[in-house]
């Protein structure tokens, strides 16, 4: 467990102490419970994946969030991976592939989320499994400038589908977006618009790529010290485009839980495995946080809402620190 930082008066990064670790682990499932014919609902496995994956049932997913480490170099609590060859990647990752494939519904579908580096390599291995679909492209506004070369500010995500057949909820995931220019029609009325008390929005088709995430900070509470976390917002819009209610999302490498998280929060079951215990842990107390919390930043009223559209956000963005966005 690393020392312990020392804290903004408002930050809200979610921690643990050392007690706190020891009992959320005693919640999760060890690999030596798993006997590849029950399936554990709405629990963390704490192991790797070469090890439980092959313990789990077959066909149980209907929907597959992979956020495996990219590329690159970089340190995970107590372990750390190490940047490879572009085909020596693609070989890890067609390793535990192979392994997921039996894990899935037909009509599954499957979301990866990499870099811009390592995209093609992801794409070569996914094209010999599934039905590659989309790429998404999101902006991420976080990334560290270069004196020769451009800012790193967005990433990929790889929709892919197990068959031809498969769900796409389009009008779960549609964006409200402020209208600057309203038209109106012959007879004065808001054309493909609508007029609220918060402003004029109109609500628009998903496209490939989303410029409205805002990357977890020491304010929101969903941020925790994972170096890689992804957000909720993200999340809930692989989730809401293509699964049901009450469907098993499942995700073999869950991190600090925003996955687990996220589906629970939208009323769906889940499954991730973890591999370091901390951030194992980090996943159970935010899942017990969602009870008490529920909402997601930026989705209100079964809509996505453009970042800094909604009227409490952008109050909050004035100075007043003290509100929470979902109050």
């Amino acid at each position: 467990m690393p020392e312990a930082k020392e804290r903004a008066p408002y930050n809200r990064t979610i921690t643990l102490t050392p007690e706190e670790t020891d009992s959320l682990l005693t919640g999760v499932i060890k690999p030596e419970n798993l006997d590849g014919k029950a399936l554990p609902e709405n629990k963390t496995i704490l192991g790797d994946v070469f090890t439980v994956l092959p313990l789990l049932p077959g066909s149980f997913a209907d929907l597959l969030i992979l956020d495996p480490p990219y590329n690159i170099r970089k340190k995970f609590n107590t372990s750390s991976f190490s940047e490879q060859e572009e085909d020596v990647y693609a070989e890890w990752i067609e390793s535990w592939i192979v392994l997921l494939k039996r894990l899935l519904k037909k009509d599954a579908s499957v979301y990866f989320c990499c870099d811009w580096k390592t995209s093609v390599p992801v794409y070569n291995v996914l094209k010999k499994h599934f039905k590659v679909r989309n790429r998404i492209t999101w902006e991420r506004e976080k990334g560290r400038g270069s004196k020769d070369n451009y800012k790193n500010c967005t990433e990929d995500i790889w929709y892919c589908t197990n068959s031809n057949n498969f769900l796409f909820n389009v009008d779960a995931v549609k964006l409200r977006r402020q209208v600057l220019a309203p038209y109106k029609t012959e007879h004065g009325q808001p054309k493909d618009w609508e007029h609220t008390e918060d402003g004029k929005f109109r609500d628009t088709y998903p496209s490939n790529f989303w410029s409205d995430i805002s990357i977890p900070f020491w304010s929101m509470p969903e941020n925790t010290d994972h170096p890689t976390q992804k957000p909720e917002k993200l999340i809930a819009k692989l989730i809401l485009a293509s699964s049901e209610e009450g469907a098993m999302v499942f995700d073999p490498f869950l991190g600090s839980g925003t996955t687990s998280v996220t589906a629970k929060k939208l009323r769906r079951r889940y499954l991730g495995i973890e591999l370091d215990p901390t951030y194992a842990a980090l996943a159970e107390k935010r899942l017990s946080l969602a009870d008490e919390n529920p909402a997601i930043q930026g989705y209100a009223d079964g809509v996505f809402w453009e970042r800094n559209s909604l009227k409490f956000q952008r109050e909050i963005l004035s100075g007043n620190h003290n509100k929470s966005l979902f109050d």
